[in-house]
């Protein structure tokens, strides 16, 4: 009885209207304040999508043009990141949290520190030198890692590329060590063509150097004519002719085919017979 009277006394002690006017107030301005914020998110976004829209299109080159896209996306990351601060900031403030005391005082950098926030601290600092020293752009052929596709965005904290097969790959700007860009320089195409022991080298040689003078005209994408090295043994038993070229990044599989098809059709016509089974290095 005694507790039933002193729980009653201490649930009237508060005013509980005042309470429930100071909840709403409070939900109510942090209500303007997220219309407000996602306000200016949209806003920004399309004023920072229409000025760098408008400035690309100033840009002719490939390689430029992926330099703007990869900043767009930073410059897009990094505003999103600032417009979140805010919010977190109202939503603190209109809390009761003395925010100006503990940014002043450190409070909360320490804090965050102690939560983990090296890691976010060191994929900002990768990240800002994997774009001052201009490792990979929007559009780039890369392998980071275990990793192989194309970068799709550059942010402060991950790198995003996307595999062959679709996949999106998120990864810490931390973790990247080693970057494979295959998308900078001159890439080999190698063609093996399979002959049998006894088959007529000198007039199949004859025969690729003749396609060697007409293909590769049809391929603007080729930056070096193709080289016959000559008839080598793989470790299979097998022997092939090898003919190597390069090309601008990412078309060497495109005429690696190709030039193959050629080959072997103009062997054929040559009556010729081959083996059918074919080995083709696809990489680099």
């Amino acid at each position: 009885m005694i507790l039933n009277t002193n729980l009653t006394r201490f649930v009237q002690h508060f005013n509980w209207q005042h309470i429930g006017e100071q909840i709403a107030t409070t939900l109510f301005q942090l209500l303007l304040v997220t219309i407000g914020l996602l306000l200016v998110n949209w806003i920004g976004k399309k004023i920072i999508r229409h000025l760098f829209k408008r400035y690309k299109k100033t840009k002719f080159t490939a390689g430029s043009a992926n330099r703007v896209d990869t900043i767009f996306t930073l410059v897009m990351n990094i505003f999103q990141y600032t417009v979140l601060f805010f919010w977190i900031y109202a939503l603190l403030s209109f809390m009761g949290v003395p925010v100006g005391t503990l940014v002043a005082g450190a409070g909360i950098f320490s804090l965050a520190l102690g939560l983990g926030a090296q890691g976010f601290v060191s994929d900002i600092v990768t990240g800002a030198f994997i774009l001052m020293e201009e490792q990979i752009n929007v559009g780039d052929a890369v392998k980071i890692g275990e990793v192989e596709g194309t970068v799709s965005a550059v942010g402060i904290r991950t790198t995003q590329v996307i595999s062959a097969d679709g996949t999106l790959n998120f990864i810490p700007n931390r973790n990247i060590t080693i970057v494979s860009n295959k998308s900078r320089h001159e890439m080999r195409a190698l063609v093996q063509i399979p002959i049998f022991p006894n088959s007529p080298i000198d007039q199949i040689n004859t025969i690729i150097e003749s396609v060697n003078q007409t293909v590769p005209a049809q391929f603007p994408t080729i930056t070096q004519a193709p080289t016959n090295m000559g008839t080598v043994p793989l470790p299979d038993g097998q022997v092939v002719i090898q003919v190597v070229t390069f090309t601008e990044p990412g078309e060497q599989f495109t005429v690696q085919h190709k030039l193959l098809s050629a080959y072997l059709k103009a062997i054929e016509d040559a009556h010729i017979e081959l083996p059918t089974v074919y080995h083709n290095d696809p990489q680099k």
